[in-house]
């Protein structure tokens, strides 16, 4: 059994310690809004945070979040309010969407440790998160909005 709190909830799960936190999540804690997406750690749609910093879930083990603190999509403010998603909306970030809840984590946990980052910053922040939509523009003056809120 692990234990570990999410989203300010503490669970306690049964799956094998190196079942990917990712499908705990989705498929056991029924929390949906983190995708897959590639799988490999490449794309970044899967990216949460543990104990706020953002990690890409497909490969984070279980066993990685025994008595850690995980925030998902859903945790990062029940009511959309949270400066980042607040942005999002304002500056019509998303197309299709699928990456978006993996961009808002990384750009939220860039924010948590860099309030003001430059271009160049949030660039190398969010590098490891794909949009095939090709919404880069957007979502750097999204987290430039979001770093004035």
């Amino acid at each position: 059994m692990t234990a570990f709190t999410i989203n300010g909830r503490t669970v306690d799960v049964t799956a094998a310690p190196n079942t990917p936190l990712l499908w705990v999540i989705r498929d056991e804690l029924k929390l949906t809004g983190t995708k897959f997406g590639c799988g490999v750690a490449q794309c970044g749609a899967c990216t949460l945070h543990v104990d706020g910093e953002p990690v890409r879930s497909c490969v984070f083990p279980l066993a990685g979040a025994e008595g850690r603190s995980v925030t998902t999509i859903e945790g990062l403010s029940e009511d959309g309010s949270h400066p980042v998603q607040q942005a999002w909306v304002a500056l019509d970030v998303p197309q299709c969407g699928y990456c978006q809840s993996g961009q808002i984590m990384s750009a939220s946990a860039l924010l948590a440790r860099n309030p003001s980052p430059s271009d160049t910053e949030i660039d190398e922040a969010m590098s490891g998160n794909l949009c095939r939509c090709g919404t880069y523009l957007r979502i750097r003056a999204a987290i430039h909005r979001a770093s004035e809120a």
